[in-house]
């Protein structure tokens, strides 16, 4: 599933960002690959300035931890500290699955999710789109700033080459309670339906019903 996440942060958290993001320093992005992506990694990333990076994760996971779209589409157990990546004219990332296993620099996490969070307007910089590769062709990817994409870290895809402007993105990924990505489909259309009938009849038999089967499939599926 390729999860949208509308305005996950808003225009005065964008421009904080990019603020603190201005006066750091980037460096070479195949620093944080592995030995697969580097071959094909070609952007940079904002360097390990602790105090710097700590102020842009607090606006993010705080953002995070709010939005219902996330907490129930993605169903997250643990969120590494994103990254923070640009791309400017002739760089690229080449075909990629994500790695499995992360955290070198922390407790180690199983990687089920991986996001894209877009930090500028997509009429700054040509190219630069996120391009899932699917059975049914390629889907392509480039949203207004604010918004974000979240979409299993198995699945193959790649960064197209930016010929214009600069792309300003936040990457992380996501341990998810529930590792299989179409059980955490089924579970994300389930708490659409359940989150309706509670607003629209909160008392009804057939709400309390789609409230006790979600609840149980957590459970039957949940891993902790």
């Amino acid at each position: 599933m390729l999860l949208t996440i509308p305005n996950l942060l808003n225009a005065a958290q964008l421009d904080k960002l990019r603020e603190i993001i201005r006066a750091g320093t980037f460096v070479d992005g195949k620093l944080t690959a592995g030995f697969a992506a580097a071959r094909v990694k070609h952007n940079e990333e904002l360097g390990q300035e602790p105090e710097r990076l700590q102020r842009l994760i607090r606006i993010l996971m705080a953002s995070l931890g709010h939005n219902e779209t996330f907490r129930f589409g993605v169903l997250p157990h643990r969120v590494a500290d994103p990254i923070f990546a640009r791309y400017r004219p002739g760089m690229a990332y080449g075909d990629h699955v994500d790695d499995p296993i992360m955290g070198s620099g922390g407790p180690r996490f199983r990687a089920d999710v991986s996001m894209t969070i877009f930090l500028n307007a997509p009429t700054d910089y040509d190219g630069g789109e996120l391009v899932m590769r699917t059975s049914f062709g390629d889907n392509r990817v480039k949203l207004p700033a604010g918004h974000a994409i979240a979409y299993p870290s198995s699945s193959l895809h790649h960064v197209a080459a930016v010929t214009r402007g600069e792309r300003l993105v936040a990457l992380t990924w996501v341990q998810s309670y529930v590792r299989d990505p179409g059980r955490r489909e089924l579970l994300y259309e389930l708490s659409l339906a359940r989150a309706h009938l509670l607003k629209a009849d909160p008392g009804a038999e057939h709400t309390a019903q789609v409230d006790r089967s979600y609840n149980n499939l957590v459970r039957l599926w949940g891993e902790v």
